[in-house]
């Protein structure tokens, strides 16, 4: 029986639909990072995979010793912290990522444009170091390795590579530019998070109406303990003030019923959120799990907000009736638990994050025959999932901790949507053929409908459901039940409607 039901913003983000223009960064960028001190911050980045990401090589632990890791007894413990090694290291981390980690941040001396006088050579803007206000050489940048896929510095580079075989991995680099993808990321907001669990002054918390999680300024003392815990580095160091800064899912525009701005600018709209129910006292369980199992697990701990029993188990936990009307709404627990298509980047961290990513389906490999290219012919309608350009074991390496079943159950199901659609748009398939593979990805033509319509043909609302019922309104609905209680010695009870 569930007792302890919280909520959770969470996130989808579609990658098949990622088309890489970065406007989300930008957009993030412009609002929240244009500070100084904040110059190499980039709260929300796309990264091209294979690829060694932002700051190099993040997903490396044995380098960084992010996340958790489960002892030999069983238990958590944070990798980059604990009662002892954490005051040896209370002001000197070892593991944190360095300038050269993310890169030198710069400006461009655009004066040398404005003033130059008239001559015939072309003027340039050389780029200035916004550390030393010096002129430098740019080596690096966010997105430094963006569409560089077959690069020996960076693509072959991917920690990620290590879970293909030699084969795979032949042909992943056999022609000179290879098929790649992208991959966007932002903080996780995860439900058992490194960076709370690692701050020593208590200033990083989780928001019980929302759970954002977020730093309180005043208490910050920079030690950077969350930078060092968190294994996906989204939590940064501000040089000017001396505290730790992260993205805060743009709470005040949630606040106010509005998409966060990386969301609301996506041009390929492969960006969706809204509310899920989880069952509290199973975060340990679940972060405790075998490798193979979390995401399963995971999955086990978000609640149906269909079910009665789950509706009565959040009103007796103070969830509002709004935000159970959102959850039953959130597109999020669609493609997470009723689809089963989404899941969490490197679950393996044991963080339980609160993103999810639909994997993307990618084309076929072939060979290189006498200076042709020869794409394979697979047997079956699912045998290019054994054939894709970019092995199911790497995408397992990404999204579900190396196991490839949940893998290649969303790649299947995504086939599916694919052909029934080709069916009943173009109709070169027999109905028996769109059938076989309806049956062998385990969906219907109606789910199959239902998923097209959410990622073809959603509407803002629909690809965004926010609660009604934000902080504001919350804090207002407090104190009013407070007021009724003081007056009546009642509990809850219903607003009166307006003129009675």
């Amino acid at each position: 029986m569930v007792t302890n039901v919280r909520s959770q913003v969470a996130m989808v983000f579609h990658l098949d639909k990622c088309i890489g223009c970065h406007t989300c960064s930008v957009a993030c960028k412009n609002i929240w990072t244009d500070r100084k001190g904040t110059e190499y911050m980039w709260w929300n980045n796309v990264e091209t995979k294979p690829g060694t990401g932002f700051p190099t090589l993040w997903e490396d632990q044995t380098k960084y010793k992010g996340g958790w890791e489960k002892t030999e007894s069983g238990e958590l413990r944070i990798k980059s912290s604990g009662k002892v090694k954490g005051l040896a290291n209370l002001f000197h981390q070892p593991s944190l990522p360095t300038m050269d980690d993310y890169y030198e941040p710069f400006n461009f001396k655009y004066e040398d444009l404005t003033n130059a006088p008239a001559g015939k050579d072309q003027p340039t803007a050389r780029p200035i170091s916004a550390v030393t206000g010096e002129p430098m050489e740019i080596e690096a940048g966010p997105n430094w390795d963006d569409d560089l896929s077959g690069s020996p510095i960076y693509a072959e580079n991917d920690p990620n590579l290590m879970a293909v075989t030699p084969e795979e991995r032949a042909a992943l680099f056999e022609i000179q530019r290879m098929v790649f993808f992208y991959v966007p990321r932002m903080c996780n907001h995860c439900t058992n998070p490194t960076c709370v669990a690692a701050c020593p002054s208590g200033a990083m918390y989780k928001r019980g109406e929302d759970g954002v999680v977020l730093i309180n300024q005043e208490v910050c003392r920079g030690w950077r303990h969350c930078v060092a815990a968190c294994p996906y580095k989204k939590t940064y160091y501000n040089w000017q003030t001396g505290k730790s800064e992260k993205c805060l899912l743009c709470f005040p525009r949630l606040e106010t019923g509005q998409a966060p701005a990386c969301f609301h600018s996506c041009v390929g709209r492969i960006r969706y959120l809204g509310v899920l129910l989880y069952d509290a006292d199973r975060i340990e369980e679940v972060a405790k799990s075998d490798v193979g199992d979390l995401v399963e697990k995971q999955r086990e701990m978000i609640l149906n907000p269909h079910d009665p029993e789950v509706i009565a188990a959040a009103k007796a936990s103070g969830i509002a009736d709004d935000v159970i009307l959102s959850a039953q709404k959130s597109p999020v627990y669609k493609f997470v638990k009723e689809w089963r298509l989404a899941m969490p980047l490197h679950p393996e961290f044991r963080t339980l994050p609160m993103l999810f990513y639909v994997p993307p389906l990618l084309p076929v490999v072939g060979k290189v025959e006498n200076g042709t290219y020869e794409p394979a012919n697979p047997e079956s309608l699912f045998g290019s999932l054994k054939e894709a350009r970019v092995p199911v074991s790497y995408l397992a390496s990404l999204f579900s901790a190396g196991n490839p079943a949940p893998v290649i159950e969303s790649l299947k199901k995504l086939m599916a949507v694919r052909h029934h659609r080709r069916g009943v748009s173009v109709g070169d398939l027999r109905p028996d053929q769109i059938n076989g593979v309806l049956k062998e990805a385990g969906v219907s033509a109606e789910m199959c409908e239902a998923i097209y319509k959410l990622t073809a043909l959603a509407s803002f609302e629909e690809r965004f459901v926010i609660p009604a019922a934000h902080r504001e309104k919350a804090h207002e609905m407090m104190q009013e039940t407070e007021l009724v209680k003081k007056e009546t010695g009642f509990g809850i009870r219903q607003k009166p409607a307006r003129g009675e």
